[in-house]
């Protein structure tokens, strides 16, 4: 099978499980759900979340059920993938989809961090989305702030996840077998 269908079908999995761990991550953070964009997430997800919502319950604010599903369809994608390239389905495709659900979280979170310092740069608090990406990002970004304080003006705490973000990444390459080849 050619490298571009491949490709194709990784960036189909890719794209819905991050919308599948937004769901969760709203959630978890309590975010506005009447904003367009998470109700955007909603809808996406919700045809595949409903069922499951009824056999697994939530713990606390973890909505255990979108847990469920991000790694269903993390072990989907390499469950399509194993099969288009070699006919086969290995259960190793358990452990990389795992393994892809978590680096997965850290990418989204990685991006919308990035995303949402650009936005702050030009848009002055006036979009939808970058008020969604404050209320989800700033669970993490607080506790940094408590212990940093901005100085001059200047707001550390952004970077500073940035930078845990990568050496966790880091430190995971050397830690999980086959992390750097997802």
């Amino acid at each position: 099978m050619s490298s571009a269908f491949l490709y194709l079908i990784s960036t189909v999995f890719n794209l819905y499980l991050m919308v599948v761990i937004l769901r969760v991550w709203l959630q978890w953070a309590r975010a506005d759900f009447y904003n367009p964009f998470s109700q955007f997430v909603v809808k996406a997800t919700h045809p595949l979340l409903a069922p499951l919502r009824r056999l697994i319950p939530a713990i606390g604010s973890l909505d255990l059920a979108g847990v469920v599903l991000a790694y269903l369809v993390a072990l989907a994608k390499w469950t399509v993938l194993m099969l288009v390239q070699s006919g086969t389905f290995d259960p190793i495709a358990f452990y990389l989809g795992g393994i892809s659900l978590v680096k997965e979280a850290g990418m989204l979170l990685f991006w919308i961090l990035i995303i949402r310092a650009i936005m702050s740069w030009i848009s002055q608090g006036q979009n939808p989305i970058e008020y969604l990406f404050m209320q989800i990002t700033e669970p993490m970004l607080a506790p940094i702030r408590r212990v940093i304080p901005a100085m001059g003006g200047l707001d550390f705490s952004l970077m500073i996840l940035l930078i845990g973000l990568n050496f966790l990444n880091l430190f995971l390459y050397d830690l999980i077998p086959l992390w750097g080849a997802i």
